[in-house]
């Protein structure tokens, strides 16, 4: 079974793949929205036929203390079209620290900051579906 990874912001939304195994989650791309994620929909329809996709993880940005603020609220909406225009099964996972997270791995790989900029919601798609695979392996 394969997923794609969501890491929503909210000008752009970061993409990771599985491998079919559901092993091992890998970046992808960045799509550019522009504060309309839903202008997304026809490549998300795209990527999901051509790796053969069959459940996507969306990233739920929590707060610290565990209620649901302006970004999550964001997130539930566009899970709710993503429902309403696709047919298969989408999963939220909590994504705190993510970007705190995909920040850190790439400081350690000495990547500069304007490379950082433009891959930094890719990795953190990558870290919010290798978070849900593992869970899911236990």
């Amino acid at each position: 079974m394969r997923y794609l990874g969501l890491d929503l912001g909210t000008k752009t939304i970061g993409l990771a793949i599985s491998d079919k195994t559901a092993l091992i989650a890998t970046s992808y791309k960045v799509l550019h929205h522009d504060n309309n994620p839903e202008s997304c929909l026809g490549e998300l329809k795209s990527i999901i036929e051509s790796f053969n996709i069959e459940a996507l993880v969306l990233g739920l940005p929590k707060n610290m203390n565990n209620t649901l603020g302006e970004r999550a609220e964001a997130t539930l909406k566009f899970k709710e079209f993503l429902e309403s225009n696709l047919n298969i099964p989408i999963y939220l996972e909590d994504e705190r620290l993510t970007t705190k997270s995909a920040e850190s791995l790439l400081l350690e790989g000495n990547t500069s900051r304007k490379k950082r900029k433009k891959v930094i919601d890719k990795v953190a798609a990558t870290i919010i579906l290798q978070s849900f695979l593992d869970k899911r392996r236990k």
